[in-house]
């Protein structure tokens, strides 16, 4: 009786399909997808020789305008420097070793918490924060990832890129250094 006369509750509890299930899950756009492949490849090949936009989009199949977009955003993020004129391009403004997953992801896509929960941010005064359980599973979660990405360092990244493109062409350029 309360389905008949309730069709919003009926939609609450109605089957997910597995497609819902699917886009449910926590996903980075391909502003952070590409924008990591884009600073490996700069890690790898510049050196104190600045990269171009063309180079990095051939090696890495991403669109220059696309590429120029990631690229402004990792800059204002204070990651990567471009330099103009001739031999212009773009450089790491640290060292790979300085630059953690996080910092790229973070600068590329904002926040990287899956949950918003406004019991973690005390600013954002959530009444039953104090008492509830649920608060210490969205923060232990939120911790977990932004550790995670903290921890993979690009020159680690760099290395690992290295020594499976050797794998496959061990004659390439990279390889021989």
């Amino acid at each position: 009786m309360i389905w008949n006369s309730k069709p919003q509750i009926r939609r609450m509890f109605r089957k997910i399909t597995a497609r819902e299930v699917e886009d449910r899950r926590l996903k980075l756009s391909t502003k952070g997808r590409y924008g990591l492949r884009a600073l490996i490849d700069l890690a790898q090949y510049s050196g104190e020789t600045p990269v171009s936009i063309t180079s990095i989009s051939d090696r890495q199949n991403i669109s220059e305008r696309y590429l120029e977009q990631l690229m402004s955003m990792l800059k204002k993020g204070g990651l990567v420097k471009s330099l103009r004129g001739a031999g212009g391009g773009y450089v790491l403004a640290r060292d790979a070793s300085d630059i953690s997953v996080g910092d790229i992801l973070r600068a590329l896509e904002g926040s990287l918490d899956p949950v918003e929960c406004s019991g973690l941010n005390p600013e954002e005064g959530c009444q039953i924060a104090d008492s509830c359980v649920t608060k210490y599973v969205w923060q232990r979660i939120n911790e977990s990832i932004n550790r995670t990405v903290d921890e993979i360092m690009l020159d680690q990244l760099v290395q690992e890129s290295r020594k499976r493109s050797c794998q496959d062409a061990p004659d390439r350029n990279i390889c021989k250094n």
